[in-house]
């Protein structure tokens, strides 16, 4: 499979690469309807948390540019 060289905009718009090449990804279920959850679910789901190695895994090849 030849590599195209592009990166993939669109997973950039959901990750967040620090400068150590970590993949940052936020919480589930952050966006709305957060006011019926309780103040320590909302408060836990703040900020970002490190992406699970299988989103890094397959996300290597598609932000190559980047890593």
């Amino acid at each position: 499979m030849a590599k195209s060289g592009k990166t993939k905009k669109a997973l950039l718009k959901r990750v967040k690469i620090t400068g150590s090449k970590k993949i940052l990804k936020r919480h589930p279920h952050q966006g709305h309807f957060n006011a019926k959850e309780s103040r320590n679910k909302t408060r836990q789901k703040r900020g970002y948390k490190n992406a699970p190695k299988s989103l890094v895994k397959s996300s290597k090849a598609l932000i190559s540019r980047y890593m």
